[in-house]
């Protein structure tokens, strides 16, 4: 496919197109417009932009299984107005270049919003419009640029995935062809003389050519397609010197044969691609048996709040909820499962699945999709399908909530891998040039096997698998990290912040007592019926002890953050918050943390909390102030103070009466002097303080706090634990650092033997993916040495 032929008809666009402005041509045939533009100064030509509706002849009626509504509403994972989310296998990713084509799938047609690859799953989530462009469409132009998608139902169902056999079959024709080129050598290895020999010597040289045939062209062909995409791409990846050398190998040992000036060295060769080959086998079954993906054994401690058959309420953990389960979904919080609304009004964002802030509103009996936010007080539902933890990471890792964060640990990765591809390349050179001059019989060998054994990719593979280990040893320990970037950034801080209502206090030991005229049973009910719907641990706390009332359904229900909140059941109307705001102002002082309420404007009470702080809690801070600077952030007064005093070490900050906006001006201006922060609170009032500080951790305590404002999910029973995790994530760096200097040290060993003209290819070939393996072992060993010191 050229940008001088029409995407969409496949007429020869050169006599057929009227161009102007150098960006774009129009087809006169089927008078499509297409769009002609660069990718970081690289001109793509494969990146037209597709008018809406319009499908590539070659794969036209290929896919028209996906004009049926019924098998797309089957393949999408999300479908609500205008967006749709989909996510596709992709046999054909095996590197770097595959990733970048596919994260720019924007740039092919304006209507991909977004899509990340997962490169270990072989697959790519797109979001798109569905109005600019359909399913159909989208899987035709990934297909046109060489992306192909594995699209079966069944396997969809039961969550199956194509087998993927090129890699056997490639590996069956190098040994095939690897066996019987070394058997046709033998009479030249061993230099035998004979009429016979002789006779059909030219025969037996041109079979070891024909055999090396398939070997070049077919199984190794994914070397050079990713050495061609990376070049492409002006990216230099570990395939190209070795792509370079077994094109160099072919194209010399062919001319020997040709010219009858020798036997070449197509037994190197074939061996060489064989060996590579054999390499790649073992590192997909070591990569496969030490997979670190967070799978369905690793769930969040995320809690939901089921509605059994009795009416009663009991939390349970997202993994447990089953289809046909009534789940009461509160203001703020994540819905896990698709469902069906059934009680309640519904207003919900899709922003997390989306990354577009505006809400719908749903009536009873309509489908609400996995990822939305209630925004409107409570509502209840029924689940139509389980939940799929993989989903809600994707949630959690969704680009749109990215901050612009330093990755500077993958940078040097890459950047060490590209400057090491090119040192390679002018050794390699430089190295041949030598010996061309001084013993030009070994010329040849020295440049192949320089290209082979310091081939980068150990070295790219340090990181990878040291954090993915680590995301997995963590995860077991109930401390759940969004990626791998957030370790590197944890090893980092310097100053650490808490939050101290829900974050440093133990909910479920809060005792409170209440002050202020008596409730009437109606009041009682409305109060219940409006606390039921915060997340807040006030309310949670205040909800929990209440008597058992009538759940009434709400007109209206408004939360303001770090104030209160308000709402509404018939004439009747009630504010629960600070004094202030349900409109108290001759309220004495107080030391202690209070909540108030107020109904139809009439002031009727409040409620004084009396904390009792985690266990553990005086002994981590003694440990962490040796190494940080600690600060206390709360919204509430200065009741506690005394307490915190005695509790924490004599240079604890304590900030008292911190609204949400106070604490995140307080992190971005201490970031501006220098401070790497760790803010720890409970994902609600603290989202923005969480999401402006280098690491955000929400403390659970089986409540819905999942919120990507945070990077990490911290398992209420483990916060003693924190130091030991940021002592684990330190641990990381160091051993990323040791395998970078162990790979450095094995490639600087081989390099010596292979300058000198003492290491043949093949061999290259057999140490090269040992490389590889031995750094993915000992950064496995090493991180699971580390995780067992962490109770």
């Amino acid at each position: 496919m050229s940008n001088n032929t029409c995407f969409h008809c496949g007429l020869d666009a050169t006599s057929s197109t009227i161009t102007f402005d150098n960006k774009s041509f129009c087809c006169n045939g089927c008078k499509t417009v297409y769009e002609i533009f660069s990718i970081n100064d690289l001109t793509c030509y494969y990146d037209l932009q597709q008018a809406p509706g319009a499908t590539p002849k070659d794969v036209e009626g290929k896919y028209n299984f996906l004009d049926n509504a019924k098998i797309v509403e089957q393949l999408l994972e999300f479908n609500n107005d205008d967006t749709q989310i989909v996510t596709l296998y992709i046999p054909h990713i095996h590197c770097s270049s595959c990733i970048w084509i596919l994260e720019n799938l924007n740039k092919l047609n304006p209507a991909i919003s977004s899509s990340v690859v997962n490169f270990g799953k072989k697959n790519v989530r797109v979001t798109f419009n569905s109005e600019s462009l359909t399913l159909k469409n989208l899987v035709a132009l990934l297909s046109s640029i060489g992306y192909e998608p594995f699209i079966s139902l069944d396997d969809y169902s039961v969550g199956k995935k194509h087998v993927d056999r090129s890699l056997i079959y490639k590996l069956g024709i190098a040994g095939f062809a690897f066996g019987n080129v070394m058997f046709l050598s033998f009479p030249e290895y061993f230099q035998v003389d004979g009429f016979w020999i002789e006779k059909y010597k030219p025969l037996f040289r041109w079979l070891m050519f024909f055999f090396s045939l398939p070997v070049v062209f077919y199984s190794a062909q994914d070397y050079f397609i990713s050495a061609f995409k990376g070049l492409r791409s002006k990216i230099l990846n570990i395939d190209v010197p070795i792509a370079l050398g077994v094109l160099v190998l072919f194209v010399r040992s062919s001319a020997e044969i040709i010219f009858d000036a020798g036997s070449g060295f197509f037994d190197s060769l074939t061996g060489l691609i064989f060996f590579l080959l054999l390499g790649k086998f073992f590192q997909q079954k070591t990569y496969t048996f030490l997979s670190f993906e967070r799978d369905y054994k690793s769930y969040f401690p995320i809690g939901i709040t089921k509605i059994t058959l009795e009416g009663t309420e009991e939390s349970i953990q997202v993994y447990d909820i089953e289809k046909g389960n009534r789940l009461l979904i509160r203001n703020e919080e994540l819905i896990p499962v698709d469902c069906i609304l059934i009680k309640g009004t519904a207003r919900i964002d899709y922003s997390f699945v989306t990354g577009e802030s505006k809400t719908v509103s749903k009536q009873s009996g309509d489908k609400l999709f996995a990822g939305g936010k209630q925004l409107d007080g409570s509502i209840e539902v029924d689940v139509l399908k389980s939940v799929e933890q993989s989903y809600l990471t994707q949630l959690w890792s969704n680009d749109v909530f990215k901050k612009d964060k330093e990755l500077s640990f993958t940078n040097i990765t890459n950047s060490i891998s590209k400057r090491f591809t090119i040192a390679i390349l002018l050794i390699a050179l430089t190295a041949t040039s030598f010996w061309l001059l001084t013993d030009p019989s070994k010329a040849l060998n020295v440049f192949t096997s320089v290209l082979i054994i310091a081939c980068p990719c150990a070295i790219a593979l340090s990181a990878p698998f040291t954090f993915g280990n680590i995301l997995r040893i963590l995860g077991k320990k109930k401390f759940y990290l969004k990626n791998a970037s957030v370790i590197e950034q944890l090893a980092k801080i310097n100053t650490i912040i808490f939050d101290k209502t829900g974050t440093i206090t133990a909910n479920k030991e809060t005792s409170i007592n209440y002050e202020g005229s008596e409730l009437s049973l109606d009041e009682e009910t409305l109060l219940k019926s409006t606390l039921r719907g915060s997340n807040h641990p006030l309310s949670r706390s205040l909800y929990n002890i209440l008597n058992k009332h009538d759940i009434l359904t709400l007109d209206t229900y408004e939360e303001f953050l770090g104030k209160g909140i308000e709402a509404k059941h018939k004439d009747d109307n009630i504010k629960i918050g600070s004094a202030s705001f349900v409109g108290h102002t001759s309220d004495t002082a107080t030391l202690n943390t209070t909540v108030h309420v107020s109904t139809n404007n009439q002031y009727k009470g409040k409620f004084t909390f009396y904390n009792a702080y985690r266990k553990g809690i005086s002994q981590l801070f003694n440990t962490l102030k040796k190494e940080y600077d600690l600060v206390i952030l709360s919204g509430d007064n200065a009741g506690e103070k005394e307490n915190l005093t005695k509790l924490l070490p004599t240079k604890t900050k304590l900030l008292f009466n911190q609204k949400p906006e106070d604490k995140l001006e307080y992190i971005k201006y201490h970031q501006n002097e220098g401070a790497n922060v760790l803010m720890i609170g409970d994902g609600l009032n603290d989202a923005g303080a969480l999401a402006q500080s280098n690491v955000g951790i929400a403390i659970s305590e089986n409540v819905n706090v999942f919120s990507p404002a945070c990077d990490a999910i911290l398992d209420a029973s483990k916060f003693n634990q924190l130091f030991n995790y940021i002592k684990l994530s330190k641990s990381a760096i160091k051993i990323i650092k040791w395998s970078f200097l162990l790979s450095f040290i094995y490639n600087s060993i081989g390099l010596y033997f292979a300058v000198t003209g003492q290491l043949a290819p093949v061999v290259a070939a057999i140490l090269m993916p040992l490389s590889s393996i031995s750094i993915v072992a000992f950064t496995t060993i090493a991180t699971n040495i580390s995780g067992r010191k962490l109770n």
